[in-house]
């Protein structure tokens, strides 16, 4: 990877990473209220939001940096999700946040003096976490919409598997 690649990705994960505090600290403060008052309508999901984006900025600043102290990064494939694995974070830890909310996952949050802690650290770790949460939502939607009889063969799940994902 050339250098100024590496120089332009480090300084968009940092940029998103500090950006995404700095933008919690203003929702915190009322400051954007301000200037844009329908703020006030989707605050709660801004938080998740940010939350989600610090959570996929950090670990993907770390993996960046690991890599890069270890030269690995030379595989013009892999240096896409330094780019967008963070952006996909930010939305899946809404919409993380709004299934537990729902009830469909089965996982409550306890009401905190009406401070949303537990929703927006969810929000973080699936931002971090981001591809292994879509795995497990992958399984989850498996599991919910299946339309055939469970197959007693692991074999045969596979093979549906491998025949799906060909269909796309």
């Amino acid at each position: 990877m050339k250098k100024w690649l590496k120089a332009v990705i480090l300084t968009y994960l940092c940029l998103l990473f500090f950006g995404s505090f700095i933008a919690v600290g203003m929702l915190g403060t009322g400051a954007l209220e301000k200037s844009l008052p329908f703020i006030s309508d989707i605050k709660i999901f801004l938080y998740y939001f940010f939350a989600g984006a610090i959570g996929g900025s950090l670990r993907h600043l770390y993996m960046f940096c690991t890599h890069y102290m270890e030269d690995e990064l030379h595989d013009y494939r892999k240096w896409i999700m330094y780019i967008f694995y963070p952006i996909f974070a930010t939305g899946t830890a809404v919409v993380a946040v709004t299934l537990i909310q729902s009830g469909i996952l089965l996982i409550q949050f306890t009401d905190y003096q009406d401070t949303p802690y537990a929703p927006i650290s969810i929000a973080f770790f699936v931002g971090f976490g981001f591809n292994r949460f879509v795995k497990k939502l992958n399984t989850v939607s498996k599991d919910i919409f299946q339309t055939k009889h469970k197959k007693s063969n692991p074999a045969d799940e596979i093979t549906d598997d491998i025949k799906e994902a060909s269909d796309k």
